[in-house]
């Protein structure tokens, strides 16, 4: 659903109830389930069938509510935060930044939420792959299954690992890496085996502090990484 898009809303879909700029929720499609908030009942078999985007009306008919199709964009407004996330604003620049394109193979540490991973797969789509890798085992499931269910697992692998402490297992390979770990200096001397040998690839680090930026360009640095 978030590689590619559709017309109409089926059963097992995942939909973006919008009720306003600030009010949004993500709604599993079942035929057997009803969604109640403040503007009434909304039965889902009344919502399978009908066009993306369309208005459906409550049951009481005072309320109203739109349903939209999943998007990158709406899924990191939406989803369940398990840990701080990447939004548009930096997700959009890292992107461009990094020369991400269909086709390409990415790397990713670690996948928290799963909020760049969204924008990530949909940009590598149809051809190219997604590893992303967490280190804490319960996000790592729970992202699995989310992949499984927004109907993106072909095109993303991930795995639970310490990639500071035992690397990514994975050697020329890469045509971008994106760190956003507490120490990703760490993960400089692993993340320079995954590159594609043979082409100039580039490298992300994602931190808050400046004290932590100034120990990955040292370590970039040390590991034969030019550039900004």
């Amino acid at each position: 659903m978030f590689a590619s898009y559709k017309k109409f809303i089926e059963h097992g879909d995942l939909v973006i109830a919008y009720m306003s700029r600030d009010s949004m929720v993500p709604l599993m499609m079942d035929q057997n389930e009803t969604y109640n908030n403040k503007f009434g009942s909304f039965k889902h078999k009344d919502i399978i069938g009908k066009e993306y985007g369309s208005k459906v009306v409550s049951h009481t008919g005072k309320g109203f509510m739109y349903i939209l199709h999943p998007t990158p964009e709406l899924w990191t407004l939406v989803l369940p935060h398990r840990t701080a996330i990447l939004y548009q604003a930096d997700i959009s620049y890292i992107t461009t930044l990094l020369d991400i394109k269909p086709g390409s193979k990415v790397i990713e540490s670690g996948t928290g939420s799963g909020s760049f991973s969204h924008s990530l797969i949909r940009t590598v789509a149809p051809t190219g792959h997604v590893y992303t890798f967490e280190y804490h085992q319960e996000r790592t499931t729970v992202a699995a299954q989310e992949f499984k269910d927004h109907g993106i697992s072909d095109l993303v692998t991930i795995e639970c690992r310490d990639v500071c402490k035992t690397g990514f297992g994975l050697k020329d390979l890469a045509h971008a890496v994106f760190l956003d770990l507490p120490a990703p200096w760490e993960a400089v001397p692993f993340a320079k085996e995954t590159f594609k040998q043979n082409r100039v690839g580039k490298i992300c680090c994602f931190s808050p502090c400046i004290e932590q930026v100034q120990r990955t360009c040292m370590a970039l640095s040390e590991n034969g990484f030019g550039g900004t």
